[in-house]
């Protein structure tokens, strides 16, 4: 079966990308431009065309391949091009649930699931991590880059399917999973979920159509990572694991031999990207962007920074989409207690409800109860100055963004643009006489 994926370098069609070539499909796509996934695309040979998407890439693999299901982002308006094209080829047309669903059906897979408004990329992540120290096959699919593995993959001897479920447009409601693991809810999406209540209401639907449910208790003893958070993530990793390995005799014995082995190998968690990644010595960069986010990095931060001698933490914080920071600016009152420095960006725009007054960097600040320690910035030269001198003089930096200040901060550790990097490996939009 011949896949193409419309916004293939996003951190959720990537890796399906990635999955659904491993499970044998010919995978075609296209995006705007690089992403963080790209370089593996690129390294897995998958033809796709960035910077231009009016539809004539999608045209030519039609021709020329044969392209029988067409696959889009969330991202993608109800006009753009592709969609429009996919529709005069008359080509099967999904998002990347019916396509999710159809694998794990066809290649009869145990779902795994885990969703939650924070901890469901580094739960996911630690499940896939264990899995593979102990030997166990698992396929999986997650939202970003991993240091060990690809960031989606089927394993032909798996059981399991092991998936970072967003509930980003209700999408995890479109699977009824075999285990849902669920680290926290609260309150996130007000474009998609208008109350609180509502967004809860998906959360109670999503476990009611799982076979079974785990919920965070106690963090499991001898757990080392930085923060609390860490270490709650890991504890459910730990209890998702032991109901998906097979159950050995001298029950009580053997399962506590195993609990220790599954925390000693959770101890040597190398994390995900963007969630507390270590870009270079010192510089660490973050995906946080809600209140109990940056609350939860803030206190991993100070634990890595005393454990390794450091005089402080400096933040530099991008919010991502205006219209969900204006339904959290009284949150942040508290959640950067400890920072020395804390640096405030204006807000990365994305999907935004039109005549919402757009908040300023001030704006946050102002809620702030530790206000002495922050200031307005840049993402520029100035910024970057700062930030080095602070690193000089022995303080831990910290970016937390779910935008391109991300990339900003790549740019200033490495000198190096990588996304233009990548962007030389890909195919040209009409090279080869497309």
């Amino acid at each position: 079966m011949n896949i193409y994926i419309s916004g293939i370098s996003g951190t959720g069609m990537g890796p399906l990308a990635l999955m659904a070539q491993s499970a044998g499909m010919t995978v075609f796509g296209s995006d705007l431009g690089a992403g963080p996934i790209t370089p593996e695309l690129v390294s897995h040979d998958i033809k796709l065309c960035l910077g231009v998407q009016d539809g004539e890439f999608l045209k030519a693999r039609a021709k020329d391949e044969g392209v029988d299901w067409f696959v889009y982002t969330s991202a993608l308006p109800a006009d753009h091009a592709e969609l429009a094209m996919a529709k005069k080829l008359k080509l099967k047309i999904s998002k990347r649930d019916e396509l999710l669903n159809y694998l794990i059906k066809k290649l009869k897979l145990k779902l795994v699931a885990v969703a939650g408004t924070h901890g469901k990329t580094t739960t996911t992540a630690m499940i896939v991590w264990a899995a593979q120290k102990l030997g166990l096959p698992v396929s999986y699919l997650i939202g970003t880059t991993l240091p060990f593995a690809p960031a989606g993959l089927y394993d032909p001897k798996s059981k399991y399917f092991i998936y970072e479920a967003d509930e980003y447009d209700r999408n995890f409601l479109a699977f009824q999973p075999w285990l849902a693991v669920i680290p926290t809810v609260s309150y996130d999406h007000p474009d998609i979920y208008p109350t609180v209540e509502d967004y809860q209401d998906a959360f109670r639907k999503f476990e009611k159509q799982s076979e079974n449910a785990l919920h965070g208790d106690e963090i499991a003893v001898g757990l080392t990572l930085a923060g609390e958070a860490r270490r709650y993530d890991a504890t459910l990793a730990i209890d998702a694991l032991e109901k998906m390995l097979p159950k050995p005799r001298g029950l009580a014995k053997v399962l506590s031999k195993r609990h220790k082995e599954l925390v000693k190998i959770m101890n040597e968690f190398p994390g995900v990207g963007r969630r507390f990644e270590q870009v270079s010595e010192g510089y660490y960069s973050d995906y946080a962007h809600h209140p109990e986010e940056v609350e939860a990095t803030v206190e991993i931060a100070l634990e890595e920074a005393d454990r390794r001698g450091l005089k402080g933490v400096v933040v530099v914080y991008e919010p991502h989409q205006n219209s969900r920071q204006s339904e959290l600016i009284d949150e942040y009152a508290e959640v950067f207690h400890g920072v020395t420095k804390l640096y405030w960006v204006p807000t990365y725009l994305t999907r935004e409800k039109a005549g919402l007054k757009i908040l300023r960097p001030e704006d946050f600040i102002a809620k702030l109860k530790n206000k002495k320690i922050a200031e307005v910035a840049k993402l520029d030269e100035a910024l970057a100055e700062e930030l080095k001198k602070w690193h000089k003089k022995g303080y831990l930096v910290v970016l937390m963004s779910a935008g391109p200040a991300d990339a900003w901060m790549r740019r200033l550790v490495y000198a190096d643009n990588q996304e233009s990097a990548a962007i030389q490996f890909v195919h040209a939009p009409r090279s080869a006489g497309e």
